[in-house]
């Protein structure tokens, strides 16, 4: 070794590292999490060869000493295939172009998590230190002087870079040419088939959102004001010119601002339900995924109300993510738009959001509502702060507000979170009704931690997963919480309403054990099994007369419209077509779509059904806003 590493400095036979050097980071690369030889065919192997070896001939242009380039290349990829390891197992998708608009919230949870690598990962970090000391004795280096001949090659292998990528944007090289895999709504399949880097370049054309086919903002505009008519109409029959819901509909649908100048007077809005609405984090039931047994039932207050509890509409919610990515459950329950429509992964309240849009608060807003978001983490993540405005909500409540609050773990327990419900629900409102979105975050991972003042009290028979022991448990904490919360609010003479979803399903290392219990893996589960990792329950419950239902089936687009409409209030024209695009396809997630003969598909195969939705929701999120 030694001998070798003499021979190659000072000398331009190193200049064949080049190429070597290149090649061996690109593998090295998908070793972290595949074995590329058996998931990837011969084409995409090459087309990452040359997009490697590209990158290290602009580096050294650039620079003109062969070990810092060869070594600044390697050690990119080698710290990026790291986290990008660490990013798939925790959320089971891998790096993405707009995850580079979620840093900071990444950062502020980072140490939330446990780093552990497995012997693959940790034999190509191994193979990435080798390199990074081989291509340190590459001391070639470009004579002084040569910058005249660099600045341009530079440039012009910079150009050849850009055209190179550009091609991966255009869907007939992709598929016809290349015949590459190009199916977004499984990103994890496009990294292991098509490579690390190349999947990270095919998907930077979905940076920005490409108008639907036949679009037109005008004729989008129009439909949506006709039915926002036929709905104020509707609104004004089914209650009566009495009725202070008529007065409110009349009003149409605007802004937080708007309505607190207008708020009405206790008389008017008496008839109008105080509506809570509780996403808690990572709130699931893994027994949706196959049979376990424990010591002790973990959910008992929510099976209860799953089971047809009076006043109570409950079912599973199907969600467009899973271990993460919460931002995105919001979005679709608060707008009524969908993640299937959108670049899978993408982040809207990051990306899109940039002025007032349209949302169920600023609708209950219209109506005479006080509109409040509640969180009891961090204002800065998913940039909330700046969003729950733009969304109308008129106050904000973050983790300095909760003084002195029960911890769990180092989060605020749901029960400290639910009592500061009670005490916004307790303050004047100049009778006002209340709109409150809670979003919880006791249960956030990771689940592999021990602390002094959380004790599991769950256990599964037959499996050593500390993880999913914990998990189970701080659903048992929830559990309590909310019944005593549910509790609370039935001894009210108000009229309220509580509606309690999970925002996803918790990470692989709480999942896997119970899919090994069962004889299966997240790697083997059929498309229709893997839909069963996105279910989360929820329920919908009053303290006054409203029709039960249970054993429903939806998706988390609808639950807005549905809220609405157990509540006795009216809707506007894009909540009434919602609702009876959810006869036709009960559930459509950026994952699968369902018909109402159950059918499984996805948003894609079913294009034709879903153009009018999909031209109304671009128009709801790009041309309906403003600054």
């Amino acid at each position: 070794m030694k001998k070798f590493l003499q021979k190659i400095q000072d000398r331009p036979i190193s200049l064949i590292m080049l190429v070597i050097a290149p090649i061996a980071t690109f593998y090295l690369l998908e070793w972290y999490t595949h074995d590329p030889s058996k998931t990837m065919a011969t084409t995409p192997q090459v087309l990452n060869i040359i997009l490697f070896v590209l990158i290290g001939l602009i580096l050294f242009a650039a620079i003109g000493r062969l070990h810092v380039a060869l070594m600044t290349e390697t050690l990119f990829f080698c710290i990026y295939g790291l986290i990008n390891y660490f990013v798939l197992d925790f959320r089971s998708v891998p790096i993405q172009p707009w995850d580079l608009f979620s840093i900071g919230t990444a950062a502020s949870v980072a140490n939330n998590y446990e780093y552990v690598l497995d012997n693959q990962a940790k034999a190509a970090l191994a193979g990435f230190i080798v390199l990074l000391v081989i291509e340190f004795f590459c001391r070639f280096r470009l004579k002084k002087g040569s910058w005249k001949f660099r600045v341009p090659a530079t440039a012009l292998l910079l150009v050849g870079l850009v055209a190179f990528s550009f091609l991966f944007h255009s869907d007939e090289i992709v598929q016809q040419k290349f015949r590459l895999y190009d199916k977004l709504f499984t990103p994890t399949t496009i990294s292991y088939k098509n490579g690390t880097a190349l999947a990270f370049v095919m998907e930077l054309r979905y940076l920005s959102v490409e108008k639907p086919e036949g679009y037109n903002a005008e004729e989008a505009a129009s439909e949506l004001a006709a039915m926002d008519a036929t709905s104020k109409v509707q609104a004004v029959f089914a209650e009566g010119d009495d009725s202070s819901l008529t007065a409110n509909a009349q009003n149409g649908s605007g802004n937080a601002q708007s309505a607190s100048g207008n708020a009405q007077d206790a008389e008017e809005t008496e008839t109008l339900p105080n509506i809570i609405v509780i996403m808690d984090e990572a709130f699931s039931d893994p027994a949706v995924l196959g049979d376990f047994s424990v010591n002790t039932d973990y959910m008992p207050f929510v099976r209860s109300q799953m089971d047809g509890a009076d006043n109570t509409i409950s079912g599973w919610l199907n969600v467009s993510v899973l271990g993460g990515n919460t931002a995105n459950t919001e979005f679709e329950y608060l707008t009524g738009n969908t993640m299937a429509f959108l670049p899978q992964g993408s982040i809207p309240y990051q990306q899109y959001i940039s002025g007032q849009t349209p949302s169920l608060a600023s609708h209950l807003a219209s109506l005479g509502y006080e509109t409040v978001a509640m969180h009891p983490y961090n204002a800065s993540g998913w940039d909330r702060d700046k969003v729950y405005p733009d969304m109308g909500f008129s106050q904000m409540y973050f983790l300095p507000d909760f003084k002195d609050p029960l911890l769990v773990r180092k989060y605020v327990s749901d029960q400290s979170d639910f009592e500061k419900i009670i005490e916004i629900y307790e303050q004047d409102r100049d009778g006002r009704p209340l709109f409150l979105f809670n979003v919880t975050m006791q249960n956030h991972s990771s689940y592999t931690e021990s602390f002094d003042n959380f004790v599991p009290d769950i256990e599964v028979t037959d499996s050593t997963s500390q993880a999913l022991n914990n998990y189970l448990s701080l659903i048992h904490l929830s559990d309590q919480a909310l019944e005593e919360l549910i509790s609370y609010f039935d001894n009210q003479e108000e009229e309220s309403l509580i509606v309690f979803f999970g925002d996803h399903q918790p990470t692989n290392s709480v999942i896997e054990p119970v899919l090994k219990l069962n004889g299966k893996s997240s790697s083997t589960l059929t498309e229709e099994e893997t839909a069963d990792r996105y279910k989360v329950p929820f329920f919908i419950w009053a303290n006054f007369d409203i029709e039960e239902e249970s054993d429903v089936e939806l998706s988390a687009n609808y639950l807005g419209a549905m809220t609405l409409q157990a509540a006795g209030l009216p809707l506007n024209g894009y909540q009434n077509y919602l609702l009876s695009l959810y006869e036709q396809v009960p559930v459509i997630s950026a994952n699968h779509v369902t018909l109402s003969d159950g059918t499984f598909t996805t948003a894609d195969e079913q294009d034709a059904l879903l153009s009018d939705y999909r031209g109304y929701q671009y128009y709801q999120i790009f041309d309906s806003t403003s600054d």
